[in-house]
């Protein structure tokens, strides 16, 4: 999924307080990352920097849809057939993808996947699907038939052709166990941004917090606020790099998976967490259930906030965020 820019304030390469910055820009899991890491020399943030990619690289192999040899593609395989018996990691995973849906009532959904791709954001789109075949497309979709056995560690689609994808938080589980390892092994400070889905820790090296500053999608020049990140996470969802125009309207690539139509209304969402996997599942929702209900939700969730601009440009905040410290 695009995500909305983040403007990420940082040193490239600088030496202060005995501490170096390197970033290197990779692509993995089919998307950009850019990973940064404050080490005490730059030999070491340069072997921080490949021992992420090495797990970054590993989580896309247990995660992906795409690769056939992975436990999610033996399971979409068995949709219908019989129960599929999984990792630790991954039964974790599936369940809290599940408890995210319970959380937003079906707005968020790892069975998306099954969905027919109706919507087409290449150019070849030039009318409205029928309502029947957005009716048809989002059969197969629906949390309530991933059935987990947490005893016995598997999981069973209920129907045949049914599919799981962790597009959606997969990123955001990468950054936060990326994260998870390189504060084990000693790297001081550093960010794992993929594409938008960040996960924070430490300082710059002058003591100085990562700071990001987000924009309105209506002027995407202009920085609005600016935030201070600290060891927390952050994801930007929005409607305006991919998107097709019918009849006039907008029509977002994010699909609600109960309806199977784009989310309409909010044109991005920001969310500050304390898991980068928890803002990409709570943001994507936040899209799909509209500005109203999505505040209302934050605002139930302690150490949890967002930013919302609606389609109109209008911007909104949680009760959490006291927009006058940030505003530029």
């Amino acid at each position: 999924m695009k995500k909305a820019v983040l403007l990420i304030f940082l040193l490239s390469t600088t030496i202060l307080q005995a501490q170096i910055v390197r970033k290197r820009t990779v692509k993995l899991m089919g998307s950009r990352f850019d990973i940064t890491i404050s080490a005490k020399s730059a030999p070491d943030a340069e072997a921080y920097i490949d021992t992420a990619i090495t797990e970054i690289e590993r989580i896309e192999n247990v995660i992906s849809e795409w690769r056939a040899e992975t436990l999610v593609s033996e399971i979409n395989r068995n949709a219908g057939i019989k129960p599929v018996k999984v990792t630790p990691e991954l039964f974790g995973l599936t369940e809290r993808a599940l408890g995210f849906s319970k959380l937003t009532d079906g707005a968020f959904d790892i069975s998306f996947a099954s969905m027919d791709k109706i919507w087409k954001y290449d150019g070849s789109m030039t009318e409205l699907p029928s309502e029947e075949s957005v009716k048809k497309s989002v059969q197969k979709v629906g949390y309530k038939n991933i059935i987990l056995d947490k005893k016995n560690s598997t999981i069973f689609l209920k129907l045949p052709g049914m599919k799981i994808g962790f597009g959606s938080i997969g990123k955001g589980y990468a950054a936060d166990k990326t994260k998870e390892l390189m504060v084990s092994k000693g790297a001081t400070a550093g960010i794992i941004n993929a594409s938008g889905d960040m996960n924070t820790w430490g300082k710059q090296p002058d003591g100085k917090e990562w700071t990001i500053g987000i924009t309105n999608p209506m002027n995407q020049n202009k920085v609005f606020a600016t935030f201070p990140l600290s060891g927390n996470a952050v994801v930007t969802s929005g409607d305006y790099e991919k998107f097709v125009m019918l009849n006039g309207k907008k029509y977002s690539h994010i699909i609600d998976p109960r309806t199977g139509y784009p989310a309409r209304g909010i044109s991005s969402v920001t969310v500050f967490a304390s898991s980068a996997e928890l803002a990409n599942g709570l943001s994507t929702s936040i899209m799909v259930m509209g500005k109203d209900e999505g505040l209302n939700l934050v605002n139930q969730i302690p150490g949890m906030s967002c930013v919302i601009v609606d389609e109109n440009g209008q911007i909104f905040y949680s009760d959490a965020i006291d927009i006058k410290k940030y505003q530029r």
